[in-house]
């Protein structure tokens, strides 16, 4: 079975996982397809050989950046050879450089971030304080990216974002640019610090799209994501095998780009 690296799971405590999950799926009128917790998540990434987890959560308001960035580190530390952990930062924090200090002090390995949840512009003040408090740090950041409702995270913010820290590592969720694939494609392929991951795009466009989109990117900056508890291994894995890859091709996206990206080899 092919080794995976899955670059996009979202984890919550058992106790809250329900709402999370059911929170999300409000949010984007989508089904859920699992239930948001570490067991779920590892029970369901055995099933297509995951062999490690970029694991993470966002915080909608400050007070839960702490509590966030310590649940995902503990668990990080229970599943050491299975997870990597990112912390979360929010852009209304009263001292964001301590944030990151914290989240490396955690031995947290970089940032995600969701502007359509956290409700700010990537092309705006704040969103350049996280930035630089991150690039300072040398840490990758991982941005939700895209949608045809808002204007937090589109191209044209993301683009403003990436000529401001030209050597921060971003990687652009959902091929940096969820419901709007192509146009985002279009405005930012050929980025030389942009990674992005295929999350929670298979299912709205074609095999044969999704192979113009890793194209037009480089297979070397593809990496591949589930989007736990979004959609399972299983069905993601059937769609990545219709785009038609090569073998070679295929080992890097599932596996290679991110195992270099989180240093795992």
């Amino acid at each position: 079975m092919q080794k995976v690296v899955n670059t996009h799971c979202h984890i919550y405590p058992n106790k809250i996982a329900s709402k999370a999950v059911e929170s999300i799926g409000d949010f984007y009128d989508l089904a859920m397809a699992l239930d948001g917790t570490i067991e779920g998540l590892i029970e369901d990434g055995k099933k297509i050989g995951t062999v490690h987890y970029l694991v993470h959560s966002v915080a909608t308001s400050p007070k839960q950046v702490k509590s966030i960035n310590e649940f995902i580190a503990d668990n990080v530390k229970q599943n050491p050879d299975l997870f990597t952990g990112f912390g979360t930062l929010h852009p209304d924090s009263e001292d964001v450089e301590a944030d990151v200090d914290y989240i490396i002090e955690l031995g947290l390995k970089g940032v995600k971030l969701h502007p359509d949840f956290q409700q700010f512009a990537l092309n705006e003040e704040r969103s350049f304080k996280l930035a630089e408090a991150v690039d300072k740090n040398n840490l990758p950041m991982l941005i939700h990216c895209g949608d045809f409702r808002y204007n937090y995270s589109n191209p044209t913010e993301l683009k403003e974002l990436i000529n401001k820290f030209p050597n921060l590592t971003i990687i652009g969720a959902h091929f940096a640019g969820w419901s709007i694939w192509e146009k985002s494609t279009a405005e930012l392929a050929g980025t030389p610090n942009l990674y992005v991951d295929v999350s929670s795009s298979l299912y709205g466009i074609s095999p044969e799209t999704a192979k113009e989109l890793i194209y037009a990117y480089g297979v070397d900056k593809v990496l591949f994501g589930t989007d736990f508890p979004m959609w399972d291994s299983v069905s993601e894995m059937e769609r990545f095998k219709k785009i038609g890859l090569t073998q070679e091709e295929e080992y890097k996206i599932l596996y290679e780009n991110a195992a270099k990206l989180l240093n795992l080899i």
